[in-house]
């Protein structure tokens, strides 16, 4: 099945409001109306309006990082997919800093997804191993209980509306990449398991992304693999020349 490759940039607590309108006017000159790629943006929260006027008659769309599961009430400091429905593409759940710094659960991931979902985003759900259990062997044990966790019960008549991010998560921030055959191998398994949950139909149309210091120099290669359908960007997206190299690798 044919997939258009999506190349997410996750900026991350990073970028003032005019710094971020800046990044965006850049990465939107060189990547709009790019043939055979999709793009979005995920700026902080703090930006994410401002961005969306600069990206206003664009062909990239916009993301938000994170997302709670209800509607509205006394939850300070979240915020609900009832404040970004509308004008957000995508809500990036499950990314392993918010596992890890904030422990997340895979409960509170699949409830955060099914609650984007419910509002008309398009989940991105982040699954992944640590180093201890890439080293332990158990990179096929986490992902078989992470992706038919995160998909329970979701609403998605089309994959096309669901991304999963493999995120390596001793490959994060650390400069460290995993082999195009590792990354192929857990972007397989993940659309296998997907393909169980979710049915063969479905699952050959969602789109599998790497993310795990993705750079101009490696993306071409990661992205040749049959199962990897773009990247999950983090420090390279703050880099309008490298975000935009990543972006034409994935177009090929």
């Amino acid at each position: 099945m044919s997939r258009i490759p999506l190349v997410a940039g996750n900026w991350k607590m990073n970028k003032t409001v005019p710094e971020s309108l800046e990044l965006a006017r850049a990465i939107r000159a060189g990547a709009d109306g790019a043939d055979g790629v999709e793009v979005c943006l995920l700026p902080p929260f703090t930006s994410l309006w401002p961005v969306r006027g600069e990206l206003e008659g664009s062909s990239l769309g916009l993301g938000s990082q994170d997302v709670y599961w209800e509607d509205a009430g006394a939850f300070t400091g979240e915020v609900s997919p009832v404040m970004i429905e509308g004008w957000c593409r995508y809500a990036l759940v499950g990314h392993s800093e918010r596992r890890r710094l904030f422990h997340e659960t895979d409960e509170d991931v699949n409830r955060k997804a099914r609650a984007a979902r419910a509002h008309g985003l398009r989940p991105m759900i982040a699954v992944g191993e640590t180093l201890e259990e890439h080293e332990a062997g158990q990179t096929d044990a986490i992902l078989s209980r992470q992706v038919p966790a995160a998909v329970a019960g979701l609403d998605v008549a089309d994959g096309s509306d669901l991304a999963l991010a493999y995120e390596p998560v001793w490959a994060i921030g650390t400069g460290r990449t995993a082999t195009p055959a590792h990354a192929q191998q857990s972007c397989a398994r993940i659309r296998e398991l997907l393909a169980g949950a979710l049915g063969a139909a479905t699952a050959g149309a969602v789109r599998v992304l790497y993310g795990g210091s993705v750079t101009p120099a490696n993306a071409a290669e990661l992205m040749a693999e049959p199962d990897i359908d773009g990247a999950l960007v983090g420090g390279a997206s703050l880099v309008a020349a490298d975000f935009l190299a990543i972006i034409r690798a994935a177009a090929g």
